[in-house]
């Protein structure tokens, strides 16, 4: 009791819902570890967060012996981020970092995306770890958090009641270690501190003295909180703690969080003073590859120490995005799509360790589906009211390990049996290049163009499934613009032999093709993508023709002569889903028509008037035309703020005529590809 007075005698304090005791000046003292614990004996655990620290920079002092209070820990790379391109998906900064730490949750739950003081957990979605440890209310677990950071309290400021002491140490990492090691002293049962010196020093470069001297100081630190704990223990052999050092996001290397999803950002590391079954890697280097997602993650911390205290959830309230480590089973990569029918959820995950168990998938908190052991799918049918987007909550148990994914589906309602729709046969006609897209390279079957990586030494082209029923189910043409070359170009460019925009002779075109974004349409955002191209499009003023992917997943149609523009815009995509795009352009009747036809939204087309001027420039630079690329093929080089990443293309179609309503109807609601053709 004295203690505690003492520590709430400090004043101050970050309010917002937590109990403060206070904000400690730098370089405080502690007193002497005592000879009878205070608190209670049994489960207690300590989450030290040490802002700036690398996996790489940690493995590197260890080998040095720079950080001799730290080499008793068991280190290993883990990731954090989410995975790119869906609804995990999560910027690689302190904030939604933190927020990951203290849930166990991507950004879909916590909410948290950026590092901006306005930015709250969602308590309702993602309690904390606090929340949850206190609802073991026979253990009475106390419950504090130490930050070097002000950002870090303002996060759980919604959540109230949960911690018995939240400090703010100002900046001062010296603070933090004293009041952990006086909260430790008095028998707190949960405690989760946050240094921030690595972080600050980082900015000097990694190979700096300050940074050098930071991670030494810091290591230090914790070396000090380690004693104490050792001292406890020594004290009272029942007190069991578990230990775990990790960081928020990794670094570039000039020392910076960029938040991008690149493996130098996303690789952090979970250090334990326990071997945690389900933690691989232990003493490894991290992975430079993808494999890095085979690791543990971020979101395995919170579910980790909760199964250490004895308050994991059940599995019908299972929220986490991880697993807790202790399990003798490894559950990772779990994940989930659309059905090609739009009313079925595919999941998928692996598994490694004992498999000897039934694996069961929840949605919902209900049990859907009991399946053999070692199983590493399911596909889950949906039954709705109506057409229209819907969100689901999946677990999935194998053995001790659980996994929860929040899925999306864009569902489609069956339709009372009717005439099939069938391609109409004028569609051959005047089909002048035609891409299957079903294989790499792709080939021209009119043999009247190439298609190819913009540079050769940047080919992020990949084939993916597509979106075709059976029997006609194939591949498709994944063009990835995070894959550059030194000079900034990516994606894939298609050089016609006689370009429909510059022929004399060809009077109207149609350019159609199956598309379809990432799961967020996280290219819309900032100045938007170009989804094709063959003029400079940092401007839609610019000679040429292209079209657009914008925030709120919006289409858009664009030409221009240079010094004038016409635009056709505000057409919807679903994200993630299969849609038709199409522009028919009539040189003759100075018209230009655009469509989307989307499997929620439905089929969307406007014409927009152009002049003759326009139609003269049509050709834009004359280089071809982009995918996921404009003319020049550097258009995410220029446009830095808008986010490089993944489009899907597939039957790629160039017509030397306008194309009706109903030839391109028939395109889409027959889910056919051209090649079906005569």
């Amino acid at each position: 009791m004295c203690a505690l007075l003492l520590l709430t005698a400090c004043g101050g304090g970050s309010g917002n819902g937590f109990s403060p005791i206070g904000t400690q000046s730098p370089g405080s003292g502690s007193n002497p570890a005592p000879t009878v614990n205070q608190g209670k004996s049994g489960p207690k655990a300590l989450v030290v967060e040490i802002d700036g620290l690398t996996h790489a920079a940690l493995r590197d002092a260890m080998a040095q012996n720079k950080v001799p209070a730290l080499q008793s820990l068991r280190v290993a790379p883990a990731w954090t981020g989410g995975a790119n391109g869906t609804l995990s998906e999560q910027r690689t900064t302190d904030g939604p970092g933190w927020a990951t730490l203290l849930t166990g949750t991507w950004a879909q739950r916590h909410g948290v995306r950026w590092d901006t003081n306005d930015q709250r957990i969602d308590v309702k979605l993602a309690p904390s770890v606090f929340a949850l440890a206190r609802q073991n209310k026979a253990a009475a677990y106390k419950t504090a958090s130490v930050t070097a950071s002000a950002l870090y309290p303002l996060l759980l400021s919604n959540e109230t009641g949960t911690l018995d002491s939240a400090i703010d140490c100002a900046g001062s990492d010296t603070c933090v270690t004293d009041r952990t090691a006086q909260l430790i002293e008095t028998g707190y049962d949960l405690l989760v501190a946050q240094y921030g010196a690595p972080g600050a020093a980082a900015s000097s470069g990694l190979k700096s003295d300050a940074y050098q001297r930071a991670i030494a100081d810091t290591a230090a630190g914790v070396g000090q909180l380690l004693a104490r704990i050792a001292q406890r223990t020594t004290n009272d052999p029942k007190e069991d703690w578990l230990v775990i050092l990790t960081t928020s996001h990794g670094l570039d290397t000039f020392g910076g969080a960029t938040g991008l999803q690149d493996n130098d950002n996303k690789t952090i590391f979970i250090a334990s003073n326990k071997t945690l079954a389900a933690q691989a890697g232990v003493g490894t280097a991290a992975p430079a590859d993808a494999s890095l997602l085979a690791l543990s993650a971020a979101t395995d911390i919170a579910p980790t120490v909760l199964r250490h205290l004895g308050a994991l959830p059940a599995t019908a309230d299972y929220r986490f995005n991880g697993q807790a480590l202790q399990a003798a089973t490894s559950l990772r990569g779990l994940s989930a799509k659309t059905g090609a029918d739009k009313r079925s959820i595919e999941l998928s995950w692996t598994l490694a360790g004992t498999t000897t168990a039934p694996v069961q998938v929840l949605r919902d908190s209900k049990l859907v589906a009991t399946l053999p052991a070692g199983s590493n799918a399911y596909i889950d049918p949906i039954v709705a009211e109506s057409d229209g987007p819907y969100t689901f909550q999946y677990a999935v148990v194998a053995n001790e390990a659980t996994v929860a994914l929040t899925a999306q589906i864009a569902y489609v309602k069956p339709i009372p049996p009717e005439p099939p729709v069938t391609l109409a046969a004028t569609l051959a006609n005047g089909l002048v290049n035609y891409y299957p897209l079903n294989a790499l390279p792709g080939v021209d079957t009119k043999n009247a163009s190439t298609l190819a990586p913009w540079a050769a030494d940047a080919n992020g082209g990949a084939l993916v499934d597509d979106g075709f029923p059976a029997p006609n189910k194939a591949k498709a043409l994944r063009v990835d613009s995070t894959v550059k070359n030194a000079s900034g170009t990516a994606g894939y460019r298609l050089v016609q032999n006689s370009d429909v925009t510059t022929n004399p002779a060809v009077t109207a075109f149609t350019i159609g093709f199956w598309l379809r974004t990432d799961n967020t349409c996280s290219q819309g955002v900032s100045n938007g993508g170009t989804v094709i191209g063959n003029k400079n499009y940092t401007t839609g003023g610019n000679a040429g023709l292209a079209i657009g992917l914008f925030g709120s997943c919006e289409i858009r149609f664009n030409v221009g002569t240079g010094s004038a523009r016409a635009d056709s815009n505000g057409y919807s995509l679903s994200a993630g889903q299969w849609a038709y795009v199409a522009v028919v352009i009539d040189k003759a009747a100075l018209t230009m028509k655009g469509y989307v036809m989307d499997p929620v939204r439905g089929i969307q087309t406007n014409s927009t008037a152009i002049t003759s001027a326009l139609v003269d420039k049509l050709g834009g630079l004359g280089n071809g035309l982009g995918l996921n690329e404009d003319g020049t093929g550097l258009y995410y080089q220029r446009e830095t703020s808008s986010p490089r990443g993944a489009m899907d293309f597939d039957d790629f179609a160039i017509w030397n005529r306008s194309l009706t309503n109903d030839e391109l109807t028939s395109i889409f609601k027959s889910g056919t590809p051209l090649s079906t053709l005569p």
